[in-house]
């Protein structure tokens, strides 16, 4: 505990008052408990008779009050709430260009405004398997025992890397060795060292149109200039990049966020050759390929570079649960020392017992099993929803040719944008929560559309989801059926 005492009068005193000023000031908070006279006494390079006087004195005058088995704590009827700040953060000029950036990002907050609503459709949100948090919790008792506790490694537990080798060679078709696999804390982390190891002010960086809009956000908090590219229901139309190169480009090439559609096989080399010919980087942000229902998975874009150019990104945390914040990439060889330096400088390595944790996961098939299990259950929610909107919305959205992934792209093209907003609007009065599409866009799409997450929700909640949902669709129509007021004035 920080006391300063004044050197006026015997330490008693001086003791007394030092605490009086911390409570009143609020830096002790109402009912906090105070350390032991043994400890405090130690803390202050007093003696103990000192502190025990104190402490008799403020009990006196009600400041403390004692607990009899439990120790001293602050009155609540004495302590005042801690006094307000001067300024807040938004009363300063940003420092630095970075914050000025960061200020003008979108709201980062989009995918969680309807997290009150009973039925929240967000999408992302990992299906939680009921055995894993048991499971999860033997792996970190058993990791907590075999990690040194004394250290870290920068690039990743060699166990896990290795892991990660076998598990993308042969889920991915990627060869890699540990020596070229880096640890992080999920995608986002991915996307911030690939910012600063690539990219100065104002460099180029070709994103698919739609795209994850966090990845977006950040590459702009780095100053890069942004290139919107086109997909269709190949993925990205290669032929639309610019011929003067940007430094990166930026795919989901298994199943491309948000709209849903695999990069078609030639697109896939012809992106491969752009990258050759010109000498860009690709980051392939691999974030679900492990959930696939009704199709096989296309190799991965890295298992067919054969000139080193492609990042390649996978997570952990959508397919276990949000909390791990685990990922790793796997790199080309020339970038390999630049990644662990910006690594190093960012948090000097992932959490250790975690990742051992999952390295013994991995190593005797838990994980295999869990994603079983995970694919299985998706699957069957995945034709729940898809069911329930045939029933009660019917032609009136198009559900979005897609064979992967935790949401369902649902466009709606009998409807405009400001109706699709009064739609999210009305289904989020009724409880349940919908989200648009549009944020992922640089420029709101022709048609409107929602990505509808259904790993939150049980099969039952679906049904009842769909429900809501086509009552608000009737409710849309029904208002855009009514005539507008001038409307009826001329046929009065």
């Amino acid at each position: 505990m920080f006391l300063e005492l004044d050197g006026h009068g015997p330490h008693y005193s001086q003791l007394t008052r030092a605490m009086k000023s911390a409570i009143l000031s609020g830096r002790l908070a109402a009912g906090a408990r105070l350390p032991p006279t043994r400890v405090l006494a130690e803390d202050l390079g007093v003696s103990r008779i000192t502190v025990l006087t104190a402490y008799e004195q403020l009990r006196a005058e009600g400041y403390i009050v004692g607990r009899v088995g439990s120790g001293s704590y602050v009155s609540t009827s004495q302590a005042d709430p801690m006094p307000p700040r001067r300024t807040t953060p938004r009363s300063i000029a940003p420092l630095t260009r970075y914050a000025k950036r960061a200020r003008q990002l979108a709201d980062w907050s989009i995918t969680a405004k309807h997290r009150d609503r009973r039925l929240d459709m967000q999408y992302g949100r990992p299906q939680v398997n009921p055995t894993l948090g048991a499971i999860w919790g033997r792996e970190l008792a058993w990791a907590a025992t075999h990690t040194k506790l004394d250290c870290t490694n920068i690039q990743g537990l060699p166990a896990l890397r290795e892991q990660i080798c076998d598990y993308v060679a042969r889920r991915r078709g990627i060869r890699t060795s540990p020596d070229q696999v880096l640890i992080v804390g999920g995608t986002q982390q991915a996307v911030a060292l690939t910012s600063r190891v690539l990219l100065d002010e104002g460099d180029e960086v070709a994103l698919e149109e739609p795209h994850y809009f966090s990845a977006s956000q950040q590459f702009s908090a780095h100053g890069a200039s942004l290139l919107a590219i086109p997909t269709d229901h190949e993925g990205l139309v290669c032929s639309a990049l610019p011929k003067q190169a940007p430094r990166l480009v930026m795919v989901t090439p298994s199943h491309q966020f948000p709209a849903g559609p695999a990069l078609s096989l030639s697109r896939r080399q012809e992106l491969l050759s752009y990258a050759r010919e010109t000498g860009c980087w690709i980051m392939e942000d691999d974030y679900d390929n492990e959930l696939r229902y009704d199709a096989s998975a296309l190799p991965a874009l890295r298992s067919l570079d054969g000139d080193d150019r492609v990042i390649y990104v996978g997570t952990f945390s959508r397919v276990m649960f949000g909390a791990l914040r685990l990922g790793y990439m796997v790199l080309p060889e020339a970038l390999c020392g630049d990644f662990i330096n910006a690594k190093y400088l960012c948090d000097r390595g992932s959490p250790a017992i975690e990742q051992a944790a999952l390295a013994h996961f991995m190593e005797y098939g838990g994980f295999e099993r869990h994603l079983r299990y995970v694919t299985r259950e998706l699957g069957a929610r995945r034709r729940e929803l898809i069911a329930g909107l045939q029933q009660h919305a019917g032609d009136r959205v198009q559900i979005a040719d897609s064979h992967a992934g935790m949401h369902v792209t649902a466009w709606l093209p009998n409807y405009d944008h400001a109706q699709v907003d009064a739609l999210i609007a009305d289904a989020h009065e009724r409880g349940l929560g919908l989200y648009s599409i549009a944020p992922h866009y640089r420029k709101p799409p022709d048609v409107p559309g929602l990505a509808l997450g259904y790993c939150g929700l049980s099969r039952a909640q679906l049904q009842e989801a769909m429900q809501l949902f086509g009552e608000c669709l009737d409710a849309v129509d029904a208002a855009a059926a009514q005539p507008s007021a001038a409307a009826r004035r001329r046929q009065a």
